[in-house]
This record gives structure tokens, C-alpha cells and sequence, in this order.
């Protein structure tokens, strides 16, 4: 029985997702698309999406928020060296990752919740705002 040839000139999305190693596994990069946080050329992308070379697939991840072309193929995790291979950034999507880290960078942290009972410091403190010294 002949089988048909692979088709090379697509892939899975999942398993290119995972081959570029966005994902850790295969079902977290399937569950990312089927959560409509993954689209391919402005449309949302179910797993079994055919990847062709010079799409452009939009994640939404832990990370922040990545357009990339794909450049390469593959369906087989390798090296995180080669894996990068497969893809590039745009240059408006590492523009406005840089922008949103330096936004966050630049915002004043939260203050502590106090616990507990005031320190002798604190105590002093409140003590001379009520008595007005």
C-alpha cells in the first residue's frame, strides 16, 4: 500500500509551536489555541492549522505578547539555537515588548502589606502624629 509523501511545505501548528519551543508540550501549545491565544495571519488558528513558511503567527503567552514570520518548518524539538531558526520577530512586536518592560520597570512598586503588631519605630511615629508634635 503506498502512503502518501509528507507535504513539506506545511506543518502543524502545534507541533511547529512546540518545535520552536514556545510551549513546553504539544497539548499546552494545542490548549493555547484552542484558548484563541494564538491566531495565524489575524485569524484565530485551531491546532491542526497547516503552517506555511512566511506566515505570520501572533502568541499571546506568560511572556508578553509576540508576532513572528516563520521562515522554516519543523515538526522535531531540537536545540533552542536551531529552534530559533524557524522564526524571526517583527521589529513592531520586540519594539512594543521593550516599551511594555520598561513601562513596568518605571512603575512604582506596590507597597508591603504591615502584618502584625507596629514596630517601636512605628509606635513612636503614630504616637507624634496624635499628639500633634
Amino acid at each position: 500500500m503506498n502512503a502518501p509523501l509528507p507535504d513539506t511545505d506545511r506543518a502543524r501548528l502545534d507541533q511547529w509551536l512546540w518545535a520552536a519551543r514556545w510551549f513546553k508540550t504539544r497539548a499546552l501549545a494545542a490548549e493555547a489555541c484552542e484558548r484563541g491565544r494564538v491566531h495565524v495571519n489575524d485569524a484565530p488558528a485551531k491546532p491542526a492549522k497547516a503552517l506555511r513558511i512566511g506566515d505570520s503567527v501572533d502568541l499571546q503567552i506568560e511572556r508578553g505578547r509576540f508576532c513572528v514570520e516563520v521562515l522554516a518548518l519543523g515538526t522535531q524539538r531540537k536545540s533552542a539555537s536551531l529552534a530559533q531558526a524557524l522564526y524571526r520577530e517583527t521589529e513592531a512586536s520586540r519594539l512594543a515588548r521593550e516599551q511594555a518592560a520598561e513601562l513596568r520597570r518605571l512603575r512604582p512598586e506596590p507597597e508591603a502589606t504591615r502584618h502584625g503588631r507596629p514596630t517601636k519605630q512605628e509606635r513612636r511615629a503614630l504616637q507624634r502624629l496624635r499628639d500633634g508634635a
